[in-house]
């Protein structure tokens, strides 16, 4: 079984759409666990998992007593989670219709213990495509992490039986709680996989916490120094080659 980690924080207008996608997966052995972090809206999140999901008893809702942030809400759901294979979606990102079967296809190919794929980077309302779609290298290591993430959440499934089930860092919010979870992965396994087929959707929202880039300068910058302690000319050159490749990352 695939347990699929979702977040929530504000997700009404487009939570559905996750699950719909969830829904229409050609590999149906899977839970979905929602976790909403307190979300300010006056349930009209909630209300939408539970329209949505229309009494299938594979999506779980889960309604935090505190907000603690994505890290936290993902810990939540970790911590229930029953199946082999954890898979992470967002609550407002989309995966196409053989997503789970070509990414668990593709890690027993490779007999991975981490895998991601390519995806398309789409407007927030209209769906249309913003730029290219970001095809991902053939594999990471925690070295070639350090220097930029390719890995998209949403894109990304590891085996439980290969992986360590790492928890995130709550100290860290919601900003770079991710990347942290993905370098400690790879210290752990040493590779992971990129799959290239585009089966995924990045839903780029101006209202994410990391959609200005200048704000995310300084705790990328933490969890180099501080984080992962590399030293300072290393953080230094990590540095320069993350401003470089995101450049690159998001021009049309």
């Amino acid at each position: 079984m695939v347990s699929i980690i979702t977040p929530m924080y504000k997700g009404a207008a487009f939570v559905g759409d996750a699950i719909r996608s969830v829904l229409a997966q050609d590999y149906q052995n899977w839970e979905m666990i929602i976790v909403d972090d307190c979300s300010p809206d006056g349930g009209a999140g909630i209300a939408e998992v539970k329209k949505v999901a229309a009494g299938d008893p594979r999506v779980i809702l889960v309604e935090s007593k505190q907000n603690r942030g994505s890290s936290g809400a993902r810990n939540i759901a970790l911590e229930k989670a029953q199946g082999r294979y954890i898979a992470f979606l967002d609550s407002d990102d989309i995966w196409h219709a053989d997503y789970l079967s070509k990414q668990l296809n593709f890690m027993k190919q490779k007999d991975a213990a981490l895998v991601f794929s390519s995806y398309r980077r789409i407007n927030e309302e209209t769906k249309e495509e913003l730029l290219r779609p970001f095809i991902v290298p053939d594999k990471v290591t925690y070295k070639r992490l350090l220097k930029s993430n390719p890995i998209f959440p949403s894109a990304a499934v590891f085996d439980t039986q290969k992986a360590p089930k790492i928890f995130f860092n709550e100290e860290l919010g919601s900003m770079r709680d991710d990347y942290v979870f993905l370098l400690h992965m790879l210290k752990e396994i040493g590779v992971a996989y990129g799959n290239k087929e585009v089966i995924a959707d990045y839903r780029m929202r101006k209202a994410s916490a990391t959609g200005d880039k200048r704000k995310v300068i300084k705790p990328q910058w933490n969890v180099l120094y501080r984080e992962e302690k590399i030293g300072l000319l290393p953080s230094i050159y990590n540095m320069m080659c993350w401003a470089w490749i995101s450049y690159n990352k998001y021009r049309k």
